[in-house]
């Protein structure tokens, strides 16, 4: 269970993103256009990958305010109780006009890999305006993250409203969408995944060394580091003053994969909160996403941060 006592949180972190109902299906492969398969098993349950992020945020003992849109429906109900109970502090607008996002989430049950159709819903129209409501948690953030589900010229202003402020920016490229050069000259933490960091750069990555060119391409454009995730290779943290490769930490068979990027992110953005150097806060993610791929689910996979610190513990050599 998550830790929700406010005097053992350290840092604090805003995202800005999105919540979305994960409807998630489990079949040996998926169907084919016309064709109608049986599945294995299905789950409803709360994703969206800024409010992941969130979650797995607060789970590692940070403050964290969440900053999004809703409808007025069952599925915001699942988000607001699931804040509650995770120790979360919102910034959210409940709209009429709109639904609260849902997402189909294909799983490989042989594999635990996944494919996702998201439908954001409400969060579809948080616009600069509603980010100027907001500017006061950005502002008194240590950590702000925000990801592309949200339309970007929210994000963007967020991001400047972060950056005057003196907070640290982390911009999470997922999905990967087209964002402009003065967008990534707002952030101090850039952290696409190997196909994302393509679409920015141009530049396959299969190696820790194709990471290290797609990196310089991340900087030229003004990134501050890049933090590309590799899979079961880990990751590599990439500044104009030092690029380090992370390892992946294993902590077990995979389940699932659907909510690895988010736990890294959220893990990420907790333990530069807290203080952790950029190396630690990345090897401390590593951990967080490799506990959860061995859970199930989005949200519910995030562990907590006693189980990421035993992990850690006896990875080392």
């Amino acid at each position: 269970m998550p830790d929700k006592s406010t005097s053992q949180r350290q840092g604090a972190v805003a995202i800005l993103g999105v919540f979305v109902a994960d409807a998630a299906y489990r079949a040996s492969r998926q169907p084919n256009m016309g064709e109608t398969i049986l599945g294995s098993s299905f789950a409803l349950g709360p994703g969206g990958k800024g409010s992941n992020q969130a979650v797995a945020a607060s789970r590692c003992n940070a403050g964290v305010c969440f900053i999004s849109r809703l409808g007025q429906d069952a599925f915001a109900q699942m988000a607001l109780d699931m804040y509650s109970k995770e120790g979360i502090d919102t910034h959210i607008d409940q709209v009429t006009d709109s639904y609260t996002g849902s997402a189909y989430i294909f799983i490989d049950e042989r594999t635990g890999d996944n494919a996702i159709i998201v439908c954001p819903g409400a969060a579809m129209t948080i616009t600069p305006a509603f980010i100027d409501s907001a500017r006061s948690v950005i502002e008194s953030a240590d950590v702000f993250i925000t990801q592309l589900e949200q339309p970007i010229a929210a994000a963007e202003h967020a991001l400047s409203i972060a950056r005057n402020a003196g907070v640290t920016t982390i911009l999470n490229t997922a999905p990967a969408e087209s964002v402009d050069d003065e967008m990534f000259k707002l952030c101090d933490y850039v952290t696409p995944n190997e196909t994302e960091v393509e679409a920015y750069t141009g530049v396959k990555v299969v190696s820790v060394d194709d990471a290290r060119k797609a990196g310089e391409v991340l900087l030229a454009k003004g990134v501050g580091t890049a933090l590309i995730t590799l899979g079961e290779q880990g990751a590599l943290l990439h500044s104009a003053g030092q690029s380090v490769h992370i390892p992946a930490v294993d902590a077990g068979a995979v389940v699932e994969t659907t909510g690895a990027g988010d736990a890294f992110n959220g893990g990420f953005a907790a333990a530069l909160a807290q203080q952790q150097n950029p190396v630690d806060a990345a090897h401390f993610a590593c951990a967080v996403a490799g506990l959860s791929v061995t859970r199930a689910g989005t949200a519910p996979s995030m562990p907590a941060r006693h189980e990421v610190e035993r992990l850690i513990a006896a990875s080392r050599p």
